[in-house]
């Protein structure tokens, strides 16, 4: 019995160690498929869908058989502009100028003197013009239009005497000095209108 026993034992061993092995060579020489899967089942059907449709679309591709229209744009029509008439303040601008007081108040002395009008006048136009310009040639109030030593508004009004009414002091001066006599009769006068009127 001890006999039976063990020819039994050496085929279960043989069974139990050559079956596996055995299993897994058969299955290393059969071919190698992948699993099917949902997603590789489908992977074909999309390929091959892809493909009809690029050579069906290649088929028509040709950019002569297309013709382009662009609807133009109306021009639009442009809106009347009222135009307002300007004042010669508001279209005119200062030139560039430096002014010179101090020769300035040294031709308005000899002004006044040949005038016949003493210091006393001379020192009223001096504060008068101090007020309203500096004794700048190029003074400039642009709320008013008053331009020059003398605020001539508008400016241009010492054209009268000369036509470089701008930038000569000479010329300002004159113009002033007409003004003052004929409007205060001397510069005392016209510097207490200021003082009282807050213009002359």
């Amino acid at each position: 019995m001890l006999g039976v026993f063990a020819a039994f034992a050496a085929i279960g061993f043989v069974a139990a160690y050559i079956g596996p092995t055995g299993v897994a060579l058969s299955e290393a020489n059969a071919e190698e498929r992948p699993p099917i899967t949902l997603y590789s089942s489908t992977l074909v059907d999309a390929q091959n869908l892809r493909v009809e449709q690029a050579a069906a679309a290649a088929v028509d591709l040709d950019r002569g058989g297309y013709t382009v229209y662009v609807t133009p744009k109306p021009t639009p029509t442009p809106e009347p502009v009222a135009i307002e008439p300007s004042s010669s303040s508001s279209s005119w601008s200062p030139p560039f100028v430096t002014p010179d007081p101090g020769t300035a108040q040294a031709i308005a002395y000899d002004m006044v003197r040949a005038r016949g009008w003493g210091d006393d006048q001379f020192a009223c136009l001096v504060a008068l013009w101090n007020k309203e310009s500096g004794w700048r040639v190029n003074a400039y109030n642009a709320g008013s239009g008053a331009y020059g030593i003398p605020q001539a508004l508008p400016g241009s009004k010492m054209g009268s005497v000369a036509p470089d009414w701008e930038t000569n002091a000479a010329t300002q001066i004159t113009w002033g000095l007409n003004y003052i006599g004929g409007r205060y009769g001397d510069p005392c006068g016209a510097w207490g209108h200021s003082e009282s009127a807050g213009w002359y």
